[in-house]
């Protein structure tokens, strides 16, 4: 598992946690994904992002999610299956006023029924909203 700090300056996948060295696995991608935001992740981290099909264990997750997805409570679980000890999720969901977007307290709940609460919210890009997702610290080793 990657421990370096997030990257320095103030871009959103900065924001969001995403350090060099981290691998990251993606999931929900689609033609409507911010290509610039998923680009800035790879500049950080120094390598391309991991496709669902990744086997390996994984630093943090890439989740797009919009609202016709089906349950999130499932995904979040399957994203953490291969996710490291202190690894986080990164939900990207459309923002307030766009197609299929995923109200807040939708996200905490599920989040909460998944294991885990969130840690902030970023705006990523145009159309996207990018909420941080973690264990709780005392269920951290």
């Amino acid at each position: 598992m990657v421990t370096s700090a997030p990257a320095a300056g103030g871009g959103p996948a900065a924001k969001l946690g995403f350090a060099a060295g981290q691998v990251v696995q993606e999931f929900g991608y689609d033609g409507d994904v911010d290509d610039d935001f998923r680009f800035s992740i790879e500049d950080i981290t120094g390598s391309e992002l991991e496709d669902e099909d990744f086997g390996e264990v994984a630093d943090a997750v890439l989740l797009w999610w919009r609202e016709d997805d089906g349950d999130l409570v499932d995904a979040l679980v399957d994203a953490l299956t291969q996710l490291a000890d202190n690894g986080t999720i990164v939900l990207l969901t459309p923002k307030a006023g766009h197609p299929d977007h995923v109200d807040p307290a939708v996200i905490d709940e599920s989040a909460l029924t998944a294991g885990l609460h969130t840690s902030g919210r970023v705006a990523c890009a145009e159309e996207w909203t990018g909420t941080r997702l973690v264990a709780p610290k005392s269920a951290r080793r």
